[in-house]
């Protein structure tokens, strides 16, 4: 089990689809499915940033 309790400034920057965890937690706070997640990181990469701009304009 990772502890996902210990959060750096990278975890807030960088969207991991290998945790699910990570996965949770960015689909909570973007408001999203996890396809999206996962179609969004496909599409722009893991910056959480670009992905937020590539969310928005789906909507």
């Amino acid at each position: 089990m990772t502890d996902d309790s210990k959060k750096t400034a990278l975890d807030r920057k960088l969207i991991s689809l290998e945790e699910d965890y990570e996965v949770r937690d960015w689909t909570k706070s973007l408001g999203c499915t996890p396809g999206e997640l996962r179609e969004a990181v496909k599409a722009v990469g893991h910056s959480a940033e670009k992905v937020r701009e590539y969310l928005a304009k789906k909507k």
